[in-house]
């Protein structure tokens, strides 16, 4: 599955990243519909608006097809034909469909019978992998393998422009996901509301540890140019290029992704997980041998003391042993108490006996 993506580059970068060469081999930059709509965010979940790829011919009759237009849509695939005056009654989740189900739910059937297939843009996305002992999920940022072919010259930080930061992301290989998309009109009128869903595969081999459900990326111009131009390809052609691919690259990230109010930087960074290991271990030695040492003991001379076995006994050692016999339920309990007050009770008090 596919939950939250980051997508954070400004908006004159991403439109470069997403450069392509036309039908007649020409160099372009696709043209953008409601660019005041687009949020950079380092941690998007469903319901917000997120930048998609699809044909001009959407939008503009007679158009080429293998042009391509940015826009921003909602992730979370409303049905054209919803008829609820709000979306978010929607009854079922729509941000993911499913490759081996999606030609048998109408949700998902019908637009892509009209060709309304997208290209879900990302610079990668974010899978929690389960503990198979705890309840704890670590977090990896998922995204296309990066080559750097130029490198701009000093440091960039925050105190660099803007301009020198968008030159840092030109050469960023955005993660290209392979999409659907509806537009659904309220039954009272008003704008169309245009919201897609991510295609979801099998996971390939690298990420199975991770998670069993990947998104369908597209790897390379040709696959994206054959998904979006619904113009020439036929839908039974454009599913053949829904499959798990090998080539991505990912690694664990802090759980300050885990809330999506979170948005920043650290929610991509890198993570050192055998440096948490190890500090975790470290301080467990520390409480144990605190305890092991500060933690005060009765000594009983008249009991001997048995020999403790050579076998880690965790928190057990440091539990005091009861010398009296264990007895089970609350009668042996008090039985016991009054045993050991008569016991402990002083001659003097004691009657004589007749």
């Amino acid at each position: 599955m596919c939950g939250r993506t980051s997508c954070h580059l400004p908006r004159d970068a991403l439109t470069r990243a997403c450069a392509y060469r036309d039908r007649r081999g020409q160099h372009r930059l696709p043209e953008w519909r409601d660019p005041d709509k687009y949020r950079p965010s380092y941690n998007k979940s469903p319901q917000s608006d997120g930048p998609v790829l699809l044909s001009r011919l959407h939008f503009e009759k007679g158009a080429d097809s293998s042009e391509r237009v940015i826009a921003p849509m909602r992730w979370g695939l409303v049905p054209s034909w919803f008829k609820e005056d709000d979306p978010s009654k929607l009854q079922f989740n729509t941000s993911n469909c499913r490759s081996d189900t999606m030609m048998e739910k109408l949700s998902f059937k019908v637009p892509l019978g009209k060709g309304r297939r997208c290209v879900v843009l990302a610079d990668g996305f974010y899978e929690w992998q389960r503990s198979q002992y705890t309840s704890h999920r670590q977090p990896y940022f998922i995204y296309f393998p990066q080559i750097k072919t130029e490198e701009v010259s000093g440091s960039i930080d925050a105190a660099d422009s803007p301009e020198d930061r968008e030159k840092v992301w030109d050469n960023w290989r955005l993660l290209t996901m392979a999409g659907i998309f509806d537009c659904w009109k309220p039954p009272q009128g008003g704008d169309c509301l245009y919201s897609y869903t991510i295609i979801t595969v099998d996971s390939c081999k690298g990420l199975n540890d991770i998670h069993h459900r990947m998104p369908a990326i597209l790897d390379g111009e040709e696959a994206v140019s054959k998904w979006l131009d619904f113009g020439e390809v036929s839908t039974q052609e454009a599913l053949k290029l829904i499959h798990p691919t090998d080539n991505i690259a990912f690694h664990p990230v802090s759980p300050v992704v885990n809330n999506s109010r979170n948005n920043t930087p650290e929610c991509v960074a890198a993570v050192d997980l055998q440096a948490k290991k190890e500090l975790k271990a470290s301080g467990s030695s520390q409480m144990l041998q605190w305890l092991a040492t500060k933690s005060p003991k009765k000594e009983n001379p008249k009991t001997p003391q048995k020999a403790v076995p050579d076998v880690p006994q965790w928190s057990s050692q440091f539990l005091q042993k009861s010398p009296l016999p264990t007895k089970r339920g609350a009668a042996g309990l008090m039985e016991r108490w009054l045993k050991q007050e008569k016991e402990e009770e002083p001659a003097a008090k004691r009657p004589h006996s007749q």
